[in-house]
Protein backbone atom coordinates (compact mmCIF):
# COMPACT_ATOMS: atom_id res chain seq x y z
CA UNK A 1 0.00 0.00 0.00
CA UNK A 2 1.44 3.71 -0.67
CA UNK A 3 2.50 5.65 2.33
CA UNK A 4 1.23 8.92 2.16
CA UNK A 5 3.19 11.89 3.39
CA UNK A 6 0.37 14.52 4.64
CA UNK A 7 0.13 17.20 6.53
CA UNK A 8 -2.09 16.03 9.43
CA UNK A 9 -4.73 18.72 10.94
CA UNK A 10 -2.36 21.49 9.34
CA UNK A 11 -3.89 24.82 9.69
CA UNK A 12 -2.91 27.32 6.98
CA UNK A 13 -2.55 31.28 7.61
CA UNK A 14 -2.05 33.52 4.67
CA UNK A 15 -0.78 36.79 6.13
CA UNK A 16 0.40 40.24 4.44
CA UNK A 17 3.08 41.89 6.10
CA UNK A 18 2.86 46.57 5.51
CA UNK A 19 5.11 48.90 6.13
CA UNK A 20 3.97 52.54 7.54
CA UNK A 21 2.99 53.07 4.24
CA UNK A 22 0.59 50.36 3.25
CA UNK A 23 3.09 48.66 0.91
CA UNK A 24 3.37 44.88 1.30
CA UNK A 25 6.85 44.06 2.55
CA UNK A 26 8.13 41.14 0.95
CA UNK A 27 11.95 40.08 2.83
CA UNK A 28 10.86 38.20 5.93
CA UNK A 29 11.72 35.56 7.03
CA UNK A 30 10.06 32.08 8.90
CA UNK A 31 11.79 33.29 12.25
CA UNK A 32 10.64 36.67 11.94
CA UNK A 33 7.09 35.70 12.71
CA UNK A 34 5.65 34.45 15.95
CA UNK A 35 1.94 32.28 15.67
CA UNK A 36 0.45 32.09 18.14
CA UNK A 37 -2.99 29.38 18.79
CA UNK A 38 -5.47 30.06 21.61
CA UNK A 39 -2.25 32.38 23.50
CA UNK A 40 0.20 29.24 23.13
CA UNK A 41 2.94 30.35 20.33
CA UNK A 42 3.19 27.05 18.05
CA UNK A 43 5.92 25.84 15.55
CA UNK A 44 5.63 27.18 12.07
CA UNK A 45 6.42 24.13 10.05
CA UNK A 46 5.18 25.42 6.55
CA UNK A 47 6.32 29.10 5.16
CA UNK A 48 5.91 30.28 1.93
CA UNK A 49 6.50 33.56 0.43
CA UNK A 50 3.67 34.20 -2.26
CA UNK A 51 3.99 36.65 -5.45
CA UNK A 52 0.82 37.15 -6.96
CA UNK A 53 0.62 37.50 -10.61
CA UNK A 54 3.98 35.90 -11.68
CA UNK A 55 3.57 33.94 -14.95
CA UNK A 56 2.33 30.35 -14.26
CA UNK A 57 5.77 28.78 -15.92
CA UNK A 58 7.28 28.41 -19.32
CA UNK A 59 6.30 25.23 -20.14
CA UNK A 60 4.74 26.43 -23.03
CA UNK A 61 8.44 26.57 -24.94
CA UNK A 62 8.44 22.65 -24.82
CA UNK A 63 5.30 22.94 -26.93
CA UNK A 64 5.27 21.41 -30.44
CA UNK A 65 3.81 20.69 -33.55
CA UNK A 66 4.05 17.25 -34.78
CA UNK A 67 5.15 16.95 -38.23
CA UNK A 68 2.00 14.77 -39.38
CA UNK A 69 0.21 15.83 -42.38
CA UNK A 70 -2.47 18.09 -41.44
CA UNK A 71 -0.57 20.31 -38.61
CA UNK A 72 0.51 23.71 -38.91
CA UNK A 73 4.39 24.45 -37.33
CA UNK A 74 5.38 27.23 -35.72
CA UNK A 75 2.80 28.79 -34.41
CA UNK A 76 3.08 30.81 -31.57
CA UNK A 77 1.49 29.69 -28.54
CA UNK A 78 -1.58 31.55 -26.80
CA UNK A 79 -0.76 33.68 -23.82
CA UNK A 80 -2.13 31.85 -21.04
CA UNK A 81 -4.90 33.62 -18.61
CA UNK A 82 -3.17 34.86 -15.34
CA UNK A 83 -5.84 36.34 -13.28
CA UNK A 84 -10.08 35.32 -12.43
CA UNK A 85 -11.86 37.29 -10.73
CA UNK A 86 -15.28 36.51 -9.45
CA UNK A 87 -17.11 39.72 -9.04
CA UNK A 88 -20.16 38.64 -6.33
CA UNK A 89 -22.57 41.20 -6.16
CA UNK A 90 -25.02 40.75 -2.52
CA UNK A 91 -28.26 41.65 -4.16
CA UNK A 92 -30.38 39.86 -1.10
CA UNK A 93 -28.57 42.87 1.35
CA UNK A 94 -28.16 45.56 -1.53
CA UNK A 95 -31.17 48.29 -1.36
CA UNK A 96 -31.25 50.36 -4.96
CA UNK A 97 -29.55 53.56 -3.60
CA UNK A 98 -26.41 51.36 -3.08
CA UNK A 99 -27.01 48.99 -5.81
CA UNK A 100 -26.97 51.83 -8.53
CA UNK A 101 -23.47 53.42 -8.18
CA UNK A 102 -21.76 50.31 -7.21
CA UNK A 103 -23.17 48.40 -10.27
CA UNK A 104 -22.18 51.64 -12.66
CA UNK A 105 -18.69 51.61 -11.20
CA UNK A 106 -17.99 47.86 -11.35
CA UNK A 107 -19.39 48.33 -15.36
CA UNK A 108 -16.84 51.27 -15.84
CA UNK A 109 -13.67 49.13 -13.87
CA UNK A 110 -14.57 46.04 -16.11
CA UNK A 111 -14.23 47.69 -19.00
CA UNK A 112 -10.80 48.87 -18.52
CA UNK A 113 -9.50 44.98 -17.04
CA UNK A 114 -6.38 44.15 -18.76
CA UNK A 115 -6.41 40.91 -21.97
CA UNK A 116 -4.74 38.93 -19.26
CA UNK A 117 -8.00 39.03 -17.03
CA UNK A 118 -10.95 36.62 -17.09
CA UNK A 119 -13.94 37.82 -15.11
CA UNK A 120 -17.42 36.34 -13.93
CA UNK A 121 -20.02 37.96 -11.80
CA UNK A 122 -22.39 36.06 -9.52
CA UNK A 123 -25.42 37.31 -7.27
CA UNK A 124 -25.98 35.89 -3.90
CA UNK A 125 -29.39 35.39 -4.81
CA UNK A 126 -28.20 33.08 -7.91
CA UNK A 127 -30.22 35.42 -10.35
CA UNK A 128 -27.53 36.54 -12.49
CA UNK A 129 -24.73 34.48 -12.95
CA UNK A 130 -21.70 35.03 -16.16
CA UNK A 131 -19.26 32.32 -15.96
CA UNK A 132 -15.69 33.23 -16.25
CA UNK A 133 -15.11 35.47 -19.88
CA UNK A 134 -13.16 38.40 -21.46
CA UNK A 135 -16.09 39.34 -23.59
CA UNK A 136 -16.98 42.70 -21.86
CA UNK A 137 -20.85 42.89 -23.73
CA UNK A 138 -21.78 39.76 -21.16
CA UNK A 139 -20.62 41.22 -18.23
CA UNK A 140 -22.04 44.66 -19.30
CA UNK A 141 -25.14 42.59 -20.14
CA UNK A 142 -24.89 40.88 -17.16
CA UNK A 143 -24.85 43.95 -14.77
CA UNK A 144 -28.06 45.27 -15.85
CA UNK A 145 -30.07 42.55 -14.90
CA UNK A 146 -28.74 42.99 -11.01
CA UNK A 147 -31.24 44.44 -9.09
CA UNK A 148 -32.56 43.94 -5.18
CA UNK A 149 -33.45 40.90 -4.25
CA UNK A 150 -34.50 40.74 -0.39
CA UNK A 151 -35.67 38.05 1.10
CA UNK A 152 -38.38 37.78 3.28
CA UNK A 153 -37.82 41.72 4.10
CA UNK A 154 -40.19 44.61 3.42
CA UNK A 155 -38.94 47.66 1.97
CA UNK A 156 -41.82 49.26 4.02
CA UNK A 157 -41.58 49.93 7.99
CA UNK A 158 -43.04 47.57 9.87
CA UNK A 159 -44.59 47.80 13.56
CA UNK A 160 -42.74 47.60 15.33
CA UNK A 161 -39.61 48.14 13.70
CA UNK A 162 -36.59 45.78 14.32
CA UNK A 163 -33.44 45.12 12.96
CA UNK A 164 -32.19 42.43 12.44
CA UNK A 165 -29.23 43.35 14.67
CA UNK A 166 -32.17 44.27 17.54
CA UNK A 167 -33.52 40.64 17.23
CA UNK A 168 -30.40 38.74 17.66
CA UNK A 169 -30.23 41.01 20.54
CA UNK A 170 -33.70 40.07 21.68
CA UNK A 171 -33.82 36.55 21.07
CA UNK A 172 -30.18 34.87 21.40
CA UNK A 173 -28.65 37.46 24.01
CA UNK A 174 -31.98 38.20 26.07
CA UNK A 175 -31.11 41.57 26.09
CA UNK A 176 -33.81 43.29 28.15
CA UNK A 177 -33.26 46.74 27.06
CA UNK A 178 -33.43 46.12 23.11
CA UNK A 179 -36.86 44.47 23.77
CA UNK A 180 -38.08 47.63 26.18
CA UNK A 181 -37.21 50.00 23.22
CA UNK A 182 -38.95 47.16 20.73
CA UNK A 183 -42.07 46.89 23.08
CA UNK A 184 -42.17 50.79 23.54
CA UNK A 185 -42.02 50.96 19.59
CA UNK A 186 -44.79 48.36 19.17
CA UNK A 187 -46.99 50.35 21.74
CA UNK A 188 -47.10 53.52 20.07
CA UNK A 189 -47.12 52.24 16.52
CA UNK A 190 -50.00 49.78 17.30
CA UNK A 191 -51.54 50.88 20.51
CA UNK A 192 -51.28 54.85 20.19
CA UNK A 193 -49.05 54.99 23.75
CA UNK A 194 -51.94 53.21 25.33
CA UNK A 195 -50.39 51.55 29.02
CA UNK A 196 -53.25 48.99 29.48
CA UNK A 197 -52.02 47.41 26.07
CA UNK A 198 -48.25 47.08 27.43
CA UNK A 199 -48.10 43.06 28.13
CA UNK A 200 -49.44 42.71 23.99
CA UNK A 201 -47.33 45.05 22.79
CA UNK A 202 -44.20 43.02 24.69
CA UNK A 203 -45.77 40.03 23.21
CA UNK A 204 -46.04 41.71 19.53
CA UNK A 205 -42.45 42.93 19.80
CA UNK A 206 -41.26 39.23 20.87
CA UNK A 207 -42.74 37.90 17.81
CA UNK A 208 -41.63 40.41 15.67
CA UNK A 209 -37.96 39.64 16.62
CA UNK A 210 -37.99 36.18 15.91
CA UNK A 211 -39.31 36.63 12.54
CA UNK A 212 -36.79 38.93 12.21
CA UNK A 213 -34.02 36.75 13.56
CA UNK A 214 -35.11 33.98 11.11
CA UNK A 215 -35.66 35.28 7.88
CA UNK A 216 -31.99 36.86 8.63
CA UNK A 217 -30.79 33.98 9.51
CA UNK A 218 -32.22 32.91 6.30
CA UNK A 219 -30.65 35.63 3.97
CA UNK A 220 -27.07 35.11 6.00
CA UNK A 221 -27.31 31.56 5.16
CA UNK A 222 -27.74 31.60 1.89
CA UNK A 223 -25.23 34.53 1.19
CA UNK A 224 -22.31 32.18 2.76
CA UNK A 225 -24.05 29.56 0.83
CA UNK A 226 -23.41 31.20 -2.34
CA UNK A 227 -19.29 32.52 -1.27
CA UNK A 228 -18.57 29.24 -0.75
CA UNK A 229 -19.75 28.09 -3.86
CA UNK A 230 -17.76 30.64 -5.50
CA UNK A 231 -15.08 29.78 -3.66
CA UNK A 232 -15.20 26.28 -5.00
CA UNK A 233 -15.84 28.02 -8.64
CA UNK A 234 -12.80 29.60 -8.55
CA UNK A 235 -10.45 27.60 -6.77
CA UNK A 236 -10.31 25.26 -10.48
CA UNK A 237 -9.15 28.26 -12.58
CA UNK A 238 -4.90 28.00 -13.15
CA UNK A 239 -4.27 30.92 -12.28
CA UNK A 240 -4.37 33.59 -9.68
CA UNK A 241 -7.92 33.99 -7.84
CA UNK A 242 -9.71 36.28 -6.56
CA UNK A 243 -13.12 37.19 -5.43
CA UNK A 244 -14.88 40.87 -5.07
CA UNK A 245 -17.88 41.01 -2.96
CA UNK A 246 -19.51 44.01 -3.06
CA UNK A 247 -22.17 44.08 0.01
CA UNK A 248 -23.67 46.49 2.40
CA UNK A 249 -22.46 44.18 4.95
CA UNK A 250 -24.68 41.75 7.00
CA UNK A 251 -24.89 40.49 10.58
CA UNK A 252 -23.26 36.33 11.07
CA UNK A 253 -24.31 36.33 15.01
CA UNK A 254 -25.13 32.13 14.48
CA UNK A 255 -22.92 31.07 11.48
CA UNK A 256 -19.18 31.59 12.84
CA UNK A 257 -18.71 28.04 11.67
CA UNK A 258 -19.62 28.18 8.36
CA UNK A 259 -17.39 32.08 7.97
CA UNK A 260 -14.86 30.12 9.13
CA UNK A 261 -14.92 26.98 7.06
CA UNK A 262 -15.03 29.71 3.92
CA UNK A 263 -12.14 31.43 5.19
CA UNK A 264 -10.22 27.87 5.71
CA UNK A 265 -11.33 26.66 2.04
CA UNK A 266 -10.50 29.79 -0.06
CA UNK A 267 -6.82 29.76 2.20
CA UNK A 268 -6.19 25.95 0.67
CA UNK A 269 -7.64 26.89 -3.05
CA UNK A 270 -5.32 29.68 -3.10
CA UNK A 271 -8.34 31.74 -3.51
CA UNK A 272 -8.46 35.78 -2.20
CA UNK A 273 -11.51 37.31 -0.85
CA UNK A 274 -11.73 41.16 -0.99
CA UNK A 275 -14.90 43.35 0.23
CA UNK A 276 -16.29 46.75 -1.15
CA UNK A 277 -18.39 48.27 1.26
CA UNK A 278 -21.52 49.14 -1.29
CA UNK A 279 -22.75 51.76 0.94
CA UNK A 280 -19.65 53.92 0.11
CA UNK A 281 -19.18 56.49 3.21
CA UNK A 282 -21.88 56.71 5.33
CA UNK A 283 -23.53 58.45 8.99
CA UNK A 284 -24.79 56.16 11.04
CA UNK A 285 -27.46 56.79 13.43
CA UNK A 286 -29.87 59.38 11.53
CA UNK A 287 -31.82 56.54 10.33
CA UNK A 288 -33.40 56.06 6.96
CA UNK A 289 -34.20 59.42 5.68
CA UNK A 290 -36.86 57.97 3.11
CA UNK A 291 -38.80 56.63 5.81
CA UNK A 292 -40.87 57.81 8.68
CA UNK A 293 -38.97 58.89 12.12
CA UNK A 294 -39.47 56.42 15.19
CA UNK A 295 -43.01 56.29 16.62
CA UNK A 296 -41.73 57.08 19.94
CA UNK A 297 -38.76 60.21 19.61
CA UNK A 298 -37.90 58.97 23.65
CA UNK A 299 -36.16 55.38 22.03
CA UNK A 300 -34.69 57.57 19.03
CA UNK A 301 -31.49 58.03 20.88
CA UNK A 302 -31.26 53.85 21.56
CA UNK A 303 -32.33 53.52 17.72
CA UNK A 304 -29.68 55.03 16.67
CA UNK A 305 -27.18 53.86 19.03
CA UNK A 306 -28.02 50.08 17.62
CA UNK A 307 -27.98 51.13 14.25
CA UNK A 308 -24.64 52.25 14.74
CA UNK A 309 -23.72 48.88 16.64
CA UNK A 310 -25.33 47.03 13.62
CA UNK A 311 -23.29 49.00 11.11
CA UNK A 312 -19.80 47.93 12.79
CA UNK A 313 -20.68 44.25 13.07
CA UNK A 314 -22.13 43.76 9.59
CA UNK A 315 -18.47 45.65 8.46
CA UNK A 316 -17.01 43.26 10.31
CA UNK A 317 -17.86 40.03 8.19
CA UNK A 318 -16.89 41.63 5.47
CA UNK A 319 -13.60 42.97 7.13
CA UNK A 320 -12.96 39.34 8.42
CA UNK A 321 -13.16 37.81 5.18
CA UNK A 322 -10.27 39.72 3.75
CA UNK A 323 -8.03 39.85 6.69
CA UNK A 324 -8.73 35.70 7.00
CA UNK A 325 -7.56 35.15 3.10
CA UNK A 326 -5.20 38.12 2.46
CA UNK A 327 -8.12 40.13 0.44
CA UNK A 328 -8.15 43.98 1.32
CA UNK A 329 -11.25 45.79 2.73
CA UNK A 330 -12.50 49.22 0.66
CA UNK A 331 -14.88 51.12 2.58
CA UNK A 332 -16.22 54.89 3.62
CA UNK A 333 -15.29 56.12 0.55
CA UNK A 334 -17.41 56.59 -2.47
CA UNK A 335 -14.57 56.08 -5.18
CA UNK A 336 -16.27 53.12 -5.91
CA UNK A 337 -14.31 52.71 -9.09
CA UNK A 338 -11.06 52.91 -7.37
CA UNK A 339 -12.25 50.71 -4.67
CA UNK A 340 -12.95 48.02 -7.37
CA UNK A 341 -9.38 48.77 -8.88
CA UNK A 342 -7.62 48.35 -5.85
CA UNK A 343 -9.53 45.21 -4.56
CA UNK A 344 -8.36 43.17 -8.07
CA UNK A 345 -4.84 44.79 -7.44
CA UNK A 346 -3.51 42.12 -4.97
CA UNK A 347 -0.44 42.69 -2.54
CA UNK A 348 2.91 42.21 -4.16
CA UNK A 349 3.82 39.84 -1.68
CA UNK A 350 2.00 37.11 0.71
CA UNK A 351 3.54 34.92 3.40
CA UNK A 352 1.95 31.16 4.10
CA UNK A 353 2.04 29.89 7.67
CA UNK A 354 1.80 26.71 8.45
CA UNK A 355 1.15 24.82 12.07
CA UNK A 356 -0.15 21.91 13.01
CA UNK A 357 -1.50 22.35 16.17
CA UNK A 358 -0.29 21.16 19.79
CA UNK A 359 -2.46 18.50 21.53
CA UNK A 360 -5.53 19.35 19.23
CA UNK A 361 -8.60 18.14 20.34
CA UNK A 362 -11.03 16.75 18.01
CA UNK A 363 -13.99 19.03 19.54
CA UNK A 364 -15.20 21.68 17.09
CA UNK A 365 -14.05 24.30 19.57
CA UNK A 366 -13.03 27.89 17.98
CA UNK A 367 -9.46 28.80 18.32
CA UNK A 368 -7.95 32.31 18.53
CA UNK A 369 -5.14 33.26 16.39
CA UNK A 370 -2.66 35.98 16.31
CA UNK A 371 0.61 36.33 14.10
CA UNK A 372 2.94 38.37 15.14
CA UNK A 373 6.62 40.06 14.16
CA UNK A 374 9.70 39.27 16.49
CA UNK A 375 10.67 43.05 15.14
CA UNK A 376 7.56 44.83 14.31
CA UNK A 377 9.51 48.04 13.20
CA UNK A 378 6.68 50.18 12.24
CA UNK A 379 5.05 47.23 10.32
CA UNK A 380 1.52 45.57 10.89
CA UNK A 381 0.29 42.27 10.01
CA UNK A 382 -2.95 41.02 8.39
CA UNK A 383 -3.98 37.36 9.52
CA UNK A 384 -6.78 35.63 9.99
CA UNK A 385 -8.23 35.62 13.75
CA UNK A 386 -9.01 32.10 14.27
CA UNK A 387 -10.30 28.67 13.09
CA UNK A 388 -12.60 25.98 14.35
CA UNK A 389 -11.35 22.34 15.04
CA UNK A 390 -11.91 19.26 13.68
CA UNK A 391 -14.32 16.61 14.85
CA UNK A 392 -12.53 13.73 13.20
CA UNK A 393 -8.68 12.70 12.00
CA UNK A 394 -8.37 13.34 8.55
CA UNK A 395 -8.25 11.04 5.98
CA UNK A 396 -4.44 10.55 4.24
CA UNK A 397 -5.59 9.47 0.88
CA UNK A 398 -8.29 12.30 0.88
CA UNK A 399 -5.64 14.65 1.79
CA UNK A 400 -3.52 13.39 -0.63
CA UNK A 401 -6.36 13.54 -3.29
CA UNK A 402 -6.44 17.34 -1.98
CA UNK A 403 -3.23 18.39 -2.24
CA UNK A 404 -3.38 16.81 -6.16
CA UNK A 405 -6.38 18.69 -7.24
CA UNK A 406 -5.50 21.60 -5.15
CA UNK A 407 -2.21 21.56 -7.36
CA UNK A 408 -3.82 21.13 -10.89
CA UNK A 409 -6.00 23.91 -10.53
CA UNK A 410 -3.24 26.05 -9.44
CA UNK A 411 -0.58 28.20 -11.42
CA UNK A 412 2.17 27.78 -9.55
CA UNK A 413 5.08 25.31 -10.61
CA UNK A 414 6.76 23.12 -8.44
CA UNK A 415 9.43 21.18 -9.09
CA UNK A 416 9.57 18.02 -6.03
CA UNK A 417 9.62 15.40 -8.32
CA UNK A 418 12.20 15.24 -11.66
CA UNK A 419 9.05 15.33 -14.04
CA UNK A 420 9.09 17.31 -17.27
CA UNK A 421 6.08 18.33 -19.81
CA UNK A 422 6.30 17.86 -23.29
CA UNK A 423 3.11 18.70 -25.86
CA UNK A 424 2.45 17.71 -29.22
CA UNK A 425 -0.73 18.23 -31.40
CA UNK A 426 -1.95 16.23 -34.61
CA UNK A 427 -4.46 17.14 -37.05
CA UNK A 428 -6.23 14.29 -38.77
CA UNK A 429 -8.43 16.86 -41.09
CA UNK A 430 -9.78 20.67 -40.60
CA UNK A 431 -11.94 19.98 -37.68
CA UNK A 432 -10.07 17.29 -35.41
CA UNK A 433 -7.54 17.29 -33.57
CA UNK A 434 -5.46 14.64 -30.56
CA UNK A 435 -3.51 16.80 -28.24
CA UNK A 436 -0.87 14.37 -26.53
CA UNK A 437 0.75 15.56 -23.01
CA UNK A 438 4.24 13.39 -22.62
CA UNK A 439 5.72 13.08 -19.05
CA UNK A 440 9.54 12.21 -18.67
CA UNK A 441 10.50 11.03 -15.74
CA UNK A 442 14.18 11.42 -14.55
CA UNK A 443 14.61 7.99 -12.09
CA UNK A 444 18.00 9.06 -11.27
CA UNK A 445 16.55 11.31 -8.83
CA UNK A 446 13.44 9.48 -7.70
CA UNK A 447 13.70 7.14 -4.13
CA UNK A 448 13.04 3.21 -4.78
CA UNK A 449 12.15 0.86 -2.06
CA UNK A 450 13.71 -2.55 -2.20
CA UNK A 451 10.52 -4.86 -1.87
CA UNK A 452 11.14 -8.64 -2.12
CA UNK A 453 14.06 -8.52 -4.70
CA UNK A 454 12.72 -5.23 -6.67
CA UNK A 455 13.50 -1.60 -6.84
CA UNK A 456 9.30 -0.04 -5.86
CA UNK A 457 8.23 3.42 -6.58
CA UNK A 458 4.96 4.64 -7.48
CA UNK A 459 3.34 8.20 -8.84
CA UNK A 460 0.34 9.24 -9.55
CA UNK A 461 0.26 11.26 -13.41
CA UNK A 462 -2.76 13.44 -13.72
CA UNK A 463 -3.20 15.56 -17.32
CA UNK A 464 -5.84 18.16 -17.55
CA UNK A 465 -7.18 20.55 -20.01
CA UNK A 466 -8.28 23.82 -20.17
CA UNK A 467 -9.70 25.97 -22.88
CA UNK A 468 -9.09 29.54 -23.30
CA UNK A 469 -10.99 31.28 -20.95
CA UNK A 470 -9.48 28.60 -17.85
CA UNK A 471 -12.34 26.61 -18.45
CA UNK A 472 -12.04 22.74 -17.37
CA UNK A 473 -12.58 20.52 -19.96
CA UNK A 474 -11.36 17.18 -18.74
CA UNK A 475 -8.15 15.82 -16.77
CA UNK A 476 -6.75 12.30 -16.97
CA UNK A 477 -5.41 10.34 -13.98
CA UNK A 478 -3.15 7.30 -14.21
CA UNK A 479 -0.99 5.84 -10.91
CA UNK A 480 2.61 4.18 -12.40
CA UNK A 481 3.50 1.19 -10.17
CA UNK A 482 7.57 0.29 -10.55
CA UNK A 483 8.58 -2.80 -9.80
CA UNK A 484 12.00 -3.29 -11.56
CA UNK A 485 14.48 -5.86 -11.50
CA UNK A 486 18.69 -4.08 -10.40
CA UNK A 487 19.61 -4.62 -14.42
CA UNK A 488 16.58 -3.07 -15.63
CA UNK A 489 16.51 -0.14 -13.05
CA UNK A 490 20.04 0.90 -14.08
CA UNK A 491 19.28 1.08 -18.13
CA UNK A 492 16.12 3.38 -16.94
CA UNK A 493 18.34 5.08 -14.95
CA UNK A 494 19.86 6.18 -18.34
CA UNK A 495 16.91 7.10 -20.05
CA UNK A 496 14.56 7.83 -17.70
CA UNK A 497 10.72 6.87 -18.18
CA UNK A 498 8.04 8.73 -20.18
CA UNK A 499 4.72 8.27 -20.39
CA UNK A 500 2.04 9.87 -22.89
CA UNK A 501 -1.84 11.00 -22.35
CA UNK A 502 -3.96 12.19 -25.11
CA UNK A 503 -6.98 14.02 -25.46
CA UNK A 504 -9.03 14.76 -28.72
CA UNK A 505 -10.23 18.14 -29.57
CA UNK A 506 -11.37 20.81 -31.87
CA UNK A 507 -9.24 23.55 -33.20
CA UNK A 508 -8.61 25.94 -31.09
CA UNK A 509 -6.32 27.37 -27.78
CA UNK A 510 -5.73 24.94 -24.81
CA UNK A 511 -3.74 25.66 -21.81
CA UNK A 512 -2.30 21.59 -20.47
CA UNK A 513 -1.91 21.52 -16.73
CA UNK A 514 0.09 18.32 -15.66
CA UNK A 515 0.47 16.97 -11.82
CA UNK A 516 2.98 14.48 -10.60
CA UNK A 517 2.65 13.08 -6.98
CA UNK A 518 5.14 10.67 -5.33
CA UNK A 519 4.56 8.48 -2.12
CA UNK A 520 6.28 10.94 -0.06
CA UNK A 521 4.21 13.48 -1.04
CA UNK A 522 6.52 15.70 -3.54
CA UNK A 523 4.65 17.11 -6.30
CA UNK A 524 5.61 18.31 -9.89
CA UNK A 525 3.32 20.36 -11.52
CA UNK A 526 3.54 22.66 -14.60
CA UNK A 527 1.55 24.36 -17.43
CA UNK A 528 1.55 24.28 -21.31
CA UNK A 529 -0.13 26.52 -23.63
CA UNK A 530 -0.61 25.40 -27.05
CA UNK A 531 -2.63 26.32 -29.96
CA UNK A 532 -4.10 24.68 -32.76
CA UNK A 533 -4.87 26.45 -36.14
Amino acid sequence: MPTFKVHVNLVLVRAVVRDERGRAVGNLKREDFQLFDNKKEQAITKFEVEVPGLPAGNAEKKSEDAGEPGSTPGHNPPVIPQHYIAYVFDDVHLKTSDLIPVRDAADRHLKALDPSVRAAIFTTSGLVTVDFTDNHQKLHDALLRILPRPIGVSEQKECPDISYYMADLIQNQNDMQALAVATTDALACAFNNDPKSAATARMMAETAALRVLSIGDHNVHITLGTLKAVVRRVAVMPGQRTVVLASPGFMNPDERLEEMDLIDSAVRSNVIISALDARGLYVTGLGDVSQPGPSNVTIGGQLAQYETQAATAEAYVLQDFADGTGGSFFHNNNDLEAGFHRLTTPPEYYYLLGFSPQNLKYDGRYHNLTVKLKNPAKMSVQARKGYFAPRHIADPAEQAKQEIEGALFSQDEMHDVPADLHTQFFKANQDDAKVAVLVHLDLKRMHFQKIEGRNRSEVTVVSALFDRNGQFIKATSKVLTMRLRDETLAKKLETGLTMKTSFDVKPGSYLVRLVVRDEDGGIAAESGAIEIP
